[in-house]
């Protein structure tokens, strides 16, 4: 029977039902469906990871651990991240961890437990190559702070977790942080070995300690392939006299014990070089390693001690109580330290020697003797310095002198300079003034030039005019004869003849009226005989009109003499 015909007998069945039967198979398909849906569902959160063990699939062989693929039954290395999954629940079987996370100030340290043996004498993965996945053991790279999709158990944090069911531990360490005045010499533990293994320092990359030291700062390095240990080079102090036993004999057999200061530090490009050779096996169990104690009792105290007893056995024990062998010894001494210890990476910033202490056997006889020859050059001094007070004070007032001279001589060319420049200034002002007083004298002049010949114009027409007058007069006197009086007598009559209308008066003899006229009634000789007397007949119309008629005259005369109008 075909596929088709199989189909078309199942729906006819399906019809012959009806529709109660249809409606619970349908029911029962989606609730089927609902529930494959959830059994092949993997649901990975955010921050989880999903570890896949496969159950079906081939067998693994006895040197496998893990699934080497998908085809192999067990635990499978590859884990499913954040999202969502289908698989089969009947073939494969997972579980949701957490990852792995690093917090902050901690590194992660990862230990491979699946993979491939390493090759003889190595315990640290390969950092590059095909194999590098593959191997078992500690893995060379750290993880820092972060969230990482690893299967691994992070220890001390999930122990409870069974062993088939991650293929690394991750150990959380601290890195290494190197203070400021500090070098950190390092320790390499998983490097190849050196080709001359008889040597202190080993080059880069090689097993044993480094050449280079760290500078200070935090480092995320392996532990177990690196070991850092912290080496102080700051400066240190050390007191020779702590120990009681820094002294040394004189030439002359005397003891002379000393006391002093020795302040040093260990020399940063030389601090890999100092650990290796001056540090104690017990200073290893700590990355801050001190070294102070080992450098004073293996570098400076013998140096200290053999210069001592060398150059002081060379002096007497008298000469050590007086000033100049004791700062000779004292700088022979800082010379000498500081030379030797900078060829063992120490310097030495500073060797001063405190104290000396002679024998007392010789001591106060030495010392009173040094106290009175001290005083004397004391003295001595002083005298210098009076000398020297003196010369100052002399110079102070030669000083003084001069400049007071200078200060004078400086006055001197201000006021100089200052009248001068008064003077320019006077002189200036003076020319100015002199220039505007000659433009002011030409002004003026100008001024009495205009007004002398207006006054003179004025002069000369008023002359003119009286000339006119005086010539009008002339020919009016002359008109009567030159004789003034008449003419006078004439003018008068002219102006008073034509007011009277009448006239009432006493006789002319005791008139006072007619007194007036009276002194007019008598003639009158000629008062000026060089004028000329008039002609009979006038000689121009001008001399006509002005001369009075004879008419006239005699019409005066009689009313002159008649006591009535």
């Amino acid at each position: 029977m075909s596929q088709r015909a199989l189909f078309e007998q199942y729906w006819k069945q399906l019809l012959q039902l009806g529709a109660g039967a249809l409606a619970v198979l349908l029911v029962g398909t989606v609730a089927a469906g609902y529930v494959l849906y959830n059994q092949f569902r993997i649901d990975v959160p955010s921050g989880k990871i999903a570890v896949l063990i496969k159950r079906t699939g081939l067998d693994l062989s006895n040197d496998l651990e893990t699934a080497p693929d998908i085809t192999h039954k067990g635990l499978q290395t590859q884990v499913l991240t954040e999202g969502r999954y289908f698989y089969n629940p009947y073939t494969w079987e997972w579980h949701v961890y957490p990852m792995v996370e690093i917090p902050q100030g901690k590194m992660g340290v990862r230990i491979r437990l699946v993979g491939e043996d390493l090759p003889y004498g190595q315990f640290v993965t390969d950092k590059s190559g095909a194999n590098a996945d593959r191997q078992k053991g500690i893995v060379a790279e750290t993880l820092n702070a972060g969230r990482y999709p690893i299967n691994a158990m992070v220890k001390g944090y999930e122990e409870d977790r069974p062993r088939t069911d991650y293929v690394e531990v991750v150990e959380l360490h601290d890195p290494v942080t190197i203070p400021a005045g500090f070098r950190g010499v390092v320790t390499n533990l998983a490097g190849p070995m050196p080709e001359n293994p008889n040597v202190l320092l080993v080059e880069p990359n090689f097993r044993g300690v480094q050449k280079e030291a760290l500078e200070p700062g935090t480092y995320y390095l392996n532990p177990y392939m690196y070991r850092i240990n912290a080496v102080d080079c700051r400066s240190q102090r050390f007191n020779l006299g702590d120990n009681k036993e820094m002294g040394f004999p004189s030439r002359d057999g005397f003891w002379v014990s000393l006391d002093g200061i020795i302040e040093f530090r260990v020399k940063p490009e030389m601090a890999s070089e100092v650990y290796v050779i001056y540090n104690e096996i017990n200073n290893d169990d700590d990355t801050s390693t001190s070294v102070d104690d080992e450098i004073v009792r293996k570098v400076i105290m013998p140096n200290a001690r053999s210069f001592c007893r060398l150059q002081g056995s060379n002096s007497s024990g008298r000469e050590f109580i007086e000033g100049k062998t004791r700062v000779a010894f004292q700088a022979a001494f800082q010379e000498a330290i500081r030379e030797t210890c900078s060829r063992q990476g120490i310097d030495v910033v500073q060797a001063l020697v405190t104290r000396i202490n002679p024998p007392q056997a010789i001591a106060t006889p030495v010392r009173t003797r040094e106290v009175a020859r001290q005083r004397m050059g004391q003295f001595d001094r002083e005298i210098l310095q009076q000398d020297a007070e003196a010369k100052l004070a002399i110079e102070r007032a030669l000083i003084e002198q001069k400049q007071q001279l200078v200060g004078a001589e400086q006055q001197i060319v201000q006021k100089v300079v200052k009248a001068s420049q008064e003077q320019e200034v006077a002189i200036t002002k003076a020319k100015e003034n002199l220039a505007v007083a000659k433009r002011d004298l030409d002004a003026t002049k100008d001024r009495a030039a205009a007004m002398l010949a207006n006054k003179q114009a004025e002069a000369g027409v008023v002359h003119f005019e009286n000339e006119a007058s005086a010539a009008g007069w002339r020919r009016s006197v002359a008109a009567f004869q030159g004789n003034g009086h008449n003419f006078a007598r004439y003018v008068m009559y002219q102006k008073i003849a034509p007011s009277f209308r009448q006239i009432v008066t006493n006789t002319a003899a005791d008139s006072p009226l007619m007194s007036i006229f009276q002194q007019f009634a008598i003639p009158h000789p000629t008062n000026n005989p060089a004028v000329p007397g008039p002609s009979t007949t006038p000689t121009s119309v001008e001399q006509a009109i002005a001369a009075p008629s004879s008419s006239q005259l005699n019409q005066a005369t009689p009313a002159q003499n008649s006591n009535e109008p």
